[in-house]
């Protein structure tokens, strides 16, 4: 029973930090500095704007919702979770202050992590995949408006949206490799390639699997009543009273289950119906975004036919087009 109980608390630790750190944090905060500083900096006639604004769409409203509801004074986090009242802020302060530029690029941060070329890594090898397709379709619209490096440095609109990410919104990041100024095309396509990447894959990545881990509380509890256990004498019922109560199990379940169900009327990544660009151009290179992305889907849907554990949380289909959710 007490290797039983120290794997709960391992798991209820991953909780903490896979909620805060990388889905709120990673996920919907820089999602919504994107946002921010695209509304605030580019006009809705500048094509980085048009590139941009399908993938910010309803973020920050998701965001308002989970501030006034999940991480407010008496929200969720406060009733049920180990990090509420005040935890959980200290720990964005922290992570905050190491997140870096090449943790949001996959081929740099697999690189980092170890997990290039592990066959059983399928998020690897899908987050690769995904990322390929999402910069030739990034270098498809950025090559209709620039056709010189020089052009990308001339655009003072550009210039000011990329120095207010990593000033204003990331507090100072260049430190952490975020640029604050795009002196080439290459440049400016892998930012905003890191952009939608972040808003899309990315977050689906870490908010589809909530309902599939978190359903069943004591695989991943979302708070421990007890303290940990100093010694081996830790009965069931020693277990039983750490892990979550009777309300805390339920809140935990429903609030999972709203948030890592399917949604009903959720847009897939390139799906979006409003047309932002207009010429034959664009379209044709939107239209090849999509069939790449058909085709990975297609590809993943058939080596997951042949895994007793598919992994879906990158497929392109179930992929949210901005993180609405």
């Amino acid at each position: 029973m007490a290797w039983l109980l120290a794997k709960c608390w391992v798991r209820s630790s991953d909780f903490q930090l896979h909620e805060l750190h990388s889905h709120l944090l990673r996920g919907h905060l820089m999602a919504e500095v994107i946002a921010v500083a695209t509304m605030r900096c580019l006009p809705s006639i500048h094509p980085i704007f048009k590139l941009l604004i399908p993938h910010l769409r309803y973020t920050m409203e998701i965001n308002i919702r989970a501030r006034t509801g999940l991480v407010s004074d008496l929200g969720v986090f406060d009733q049920v979770v180990s990090t509420g009242g005040g935890g959980h802020v200290e720990l964005l302060k922290r992570a905050g202050a190491f997140l870096t530029y090449s943790s949001f690029c996959p081929l740099d941060d697999l690189a980092d992590r170890g997990l290039l070329g592990v066959k059983s890594c399928f998020y690897a090898q899908d987050a690769l995949g995904l990322w390929e397709i999402i910069s030739r379709y990034v270098e498809g619209i950025v090559s209709l408006h620039y056709e010189t490096d020089e052009s990308v440095k001339e655009d003072l609109e550009l210039q000011t949206w990329c120095r207010e990410i990593t000033e204003v919104g990331l507090l100072g990041a260049q430190d952490r490799g975020f640029p604050v100024s795009l002196q080439s095309k290459h440049q400016l396509c892998h930012f905003v390639t890191m952009c939608i990447f972040t808003c899309t894959g990315q977050h689906s990545s870490i908010h589809l699997g909530q309902l599939d881990w978190y359903a069943w509380v004591p695989n991943a509890p979302c708070t421990m009543r007890l303290p940990p256990p100093t010694t081996k004498d830790v009965t069931l019922e020693v277990v039983m009273a750490t892990l979550p109560n009777f309300h805390q199990a339920s809140l935990q379940m429903s609030i999972t289950w709203q948030l890592g169900r399917r949604q009903p009327i959720m847009v897939a990544l390139g799906q979006h119906e409003e047309e932002y660009f207009s010429g034959p151009e664009p379209k044709a290179v939107l239209k090849k975004f999509r069939e790449e992305l058909a085709a990975l889907d297609k590809d993943i849907e058939i080596r997951n036919a042949k895994l007793d554990l598919p992994y879906e949380y990158l497929r392109p289909s179930l992929v949210e087009n901005s993180v609405a959710i």
